[in-house]
């Protein structure tokens, strides 16, 4: 069979998969959301379990860690193992005091700084808005996470949360940026879903395509 034959054997495929029932002239409820997507457990050890799968299948690293001294300990282990040289972050109460514990040169993004010094550094610490337990992923605005640049530019994104910010799924997730930022959204709002990847080129994964090749999120 031809590369053509192969591409329209595909679109025939797609085309015999019958789509989801149209909800009618309004707007989706947010149960009629759920009832098309992925489920989630009910307790908190459940949706942090599937947390931390989801995030191992997509190629970024979880660990729930019990207090900060375990959490500097982390954070002092992966400096030494990756030879960290400079460290990104914002001011905030957990980014920025764990990388002061790290003893390395820090860009400080609040503060303003060069595309060229951020790209320079080994390492960009931030915190987060939430963490969805439904697919993995880390919801980042330009409030909570420093700006637009400090979880693309360095190659390494390391999120520090907290246990409470932990929701169940996308429509908890809009829910809780409604209710943080009420009209006052902020500039950007990002979802972050493993690290970055492409797989345009004869469908070969590649990490670090067009952002930082590896996410590791640490909860407390």
């Amino acid at each position: 069979m031809s590369e053509r034959e192969i591409i329209f054997a595909r679109i025939r495929e797609g085309l015999s998969i019958k789509a989801h029932a149209h909800y009618g002239d309004g707007l989706p409820t947010t149960e009629e959301h759920r009832g098309v997507m992925p489920p989630v457990g009910a307790s908190i050890e459940e949706q942090l379990a599937l947390f931390a799968k989801n995030a191992s299948d997509l190629k970024a690293t979880f660990k729930l860690v019990k207090d900060a001294s375990e959490l500097t300990a982390e954070l002092r282990a992966l400096r030494d193992t990756e030879k960290w040289q400079r460290v990104a972050t914002h001011k905030s109460p957990l980014a920025q005091t764990h990388s002061a514990a790290l003893g390395l040169a820090t860009l400080v993004a609040d503060d303003g700084y060069d595309k060229h010094d951020m790209e320079q550094c080994d390492v960009g610490i931030s915190e987060c808005d939430a963490l969805i337990a439904q697919t993995g992923t880390v919801l980042v605005t330009s409030r909570s996470a420093g700006g637009r640049a400090l979880s693309c530019l360095p190659p390494h994104h390391i999120v520090i949360a907290r246990r409470e910010q932990l929701v169940a799924d996308l429509p908890s997730a809009f829910a809780l940026v409604k209710r943080t930022y009420g009209v006052s959204y902020p500039s950007m709002i990002s979802f972050i879903t493993g690290p970055s990847r492409t797989g345009d080129i004869e469908r070969i994964l590649v990490l670090g395509a067009h952002g930082p090749k590896k996410l590791t999120i640490f909860c407390l």
